[in-house]
């Protein structure tokens, strides 16, 4: 047996490397990340790809690499075609960019392997997410007794707000069929997949008519939800957003929570795209009421431009989030005998979660929170920018003025032919590499879509793309 534990130990020892190797693969890999960030100009923003690439290139193998041959596999086979999320000239969908101190603060909490989930585990990583969360909820405007948890992204915080609104309300199975949600059709698929998760695949889910800036209607919404209660049903839950992802519109927020308040209904604001702009004066008065929410959700990987798996859930009322999400188990009685404030697993779904605080921490200490605000108010004067020239360009119309940094655009042309201009006109532009644009459809037309939230995204950026889209226009003709 000893011998078998000595050859075993000495096998086993190799996932333990020690300084002079470390030092050696740490070198490697931030020479990629080196080199990776300084051609971002000459990797463009796009690269179609020419089939699907083969899975088993990844395939674990007994036999050990070289940190190249890792770092070769992964450049030519995961980075070398479709988005590059870490360009400037990433105008689609809704980008963060993912700023450079993140990175380190993963690397420590990975080297470290500090785990933030519990108190008893690391008081002082548990209080750093707490504080990071405490400054979010002073952002948004909650009061004392608020509190939260920093989630994987949107979706998920957006799960774990229904599920509190479902227990805070006491919505049980025989009620569900009764009681109402009010969307509007701007709302983000991600609350429709989170009501089926939550079991309330069954509610009845009322569309809110909308104005012509794609808002939901408040006085609309309190005829539905009077109508609804008048014919014997239980308005429950409105949802309103605060950066919408097709159009970037922001609900009336504070209007929406006074019906909220008149139909006794939980109001939740998804805040995933468009949270952070209350960094910003103009963002602060478009965002106004959402003080007034019951539960919120920012994602810091959108607009404080951290790298994707950052979101959070906040709560007027901390003890909500915890009565939802609560959970026992004899082998974690250590932990709690040693509480005495919640940690961050009684406040989400998740028990091992990363320590998620160290990559949002490290930028905002590091860089403190003014040049995060000059950033995005920099993402709101472009895209007013992008709307006012291209509104002066021939051959092109423009949707509703953004009300934060999200622009619709087509192609002017016969009505016939709108739509083949415009995939025509999406797919030189990705052709081209340089840049990124997507597409949605509002009220079933074809629409082309500028979203600026990415922290290398600068007036040059959007100059060029201006440039590449009246070139391509113009090669375009009438279609």
């Amino acid at each position: 047996m000893k011998d078998a534990l000595r050859r075993l130990e000495t096998l086993a020892r190799e996932l333990d490397p020690g300084s002079a190797d470390r030092t050696a693969l740490t070198g490697r890999a931030v020479g990629f990340a080196d080199d990776f960030l300084d051609s971002l100009v000459d990797r463009g923003t796009y690269r179609p790809a020419t089939g699907h690439p083969d899975p088993e290139v990844f395939r674990p193998q007994e036999e050990r690499s070289s940190v190249e041959e890792a770092l070769s596999l992964f450049e030519h086979h995961v980075l070398e075609t479709g988005i590059n999320p870490a360009s400037g000239g990433h105008f689609g969908y809704i980008p963060g960019g993912g700023v450079y101190p993140s990175a380190l603060g993963d690397y420590l909490a990975d080297v470290t392997n500090s785990y933030s989930g519990v108190v008893f585990a690391s008081p002082g990583a548990a209080a750093m997410e707490r504080s990071l969360v405490r400054w979010m909820a002073d952002l948004v405007g909650l009061p004392d007794g608020a509190g939260g948890d920093l989630t994987s992204g949107g979706s998920i915080a957006n799960l774990a707000a229904i599920v509190t609104a479902r227990e805070a309300c006491g919505i049980r199975a025989r009620d569900v069929e009764k009681s109402v949600v009010y969307l509007s059709g701007q709302t983000h698929h991600c609350v429709d997949k989170a009501l089926r998760l939550a079991g309330l695949g069954e509610c009845v889910v009322r569309r809110v008519p909308m104005d012509a800036g794609w808002r939901m209607d408040p006085a609309a919404l309190d005829r539905q939800a009077a109508a609804d209660r008048a014919a014997g049903l239980r308005p429950w839950l409105v949802v309103a957003s605060a950066g919408t992802t097709d159009v970037g519109a922001v609900d009336p927020l504070d209007a929406i929570a006074g019906v909220a308040a008149e139909h006794r209904l939980w109001n939740h604001v998804d805040a995933a795209y468009g949270g952070f702009f209350l960094l910003t004066e103009g963002g602060r008065r478009r965002l106004a009421g959402i003080e007034r929410a019951d539960t919120v959700v920012l994602d810091p990987h959108k607009g404080l431009f951290l790298p994707f798996g950052t979101g959070a859930i906040l709560a007027r009322d901390e003890r909500q989030l915890a009565a939802a999400h609560y959970y026992t188990a004899s082998y974690m009685q250590d932990a709690r005998e040693a509480g005495g404030m919640f940690s961050p697993a009684d406040l989400g779904p998740e028990l091992t979660r990363p320590f998620r605080g160290l990559r949002l921490w490290m930028p905002l200490k590091l860089f403190g929170v003014a040049p995060f605000r000059a950033a995005l108010e920099e993402k709101l004067l472009l895209a007013r920018y992008f709307r006012e020239r291209l509104s002066d360009m021939p051959g092109f119309e423009t949707g509703p003025a953004p009300d934060l940094s999200v622009v619709t655009f087509r192609c002017r042309s016969d009505p016939g032919d709108a739509e083949a201009l415009d995939r025509r006109l999406l797919r030189a532009v990705h052709e081209d590499g340089r840049y990124f644009i997507s597409s949605t459809r509002l009220d079933g037309c074809f629409t082309l879509r500028f979203a600026c939230l990415h922290l290398r995204s600068h007036r040059a950026e959007v100059d060029g793309l201006l440039d590449l889209l009246v070139k391509e226009r113009g090669r375009l003709g009438s279609g």
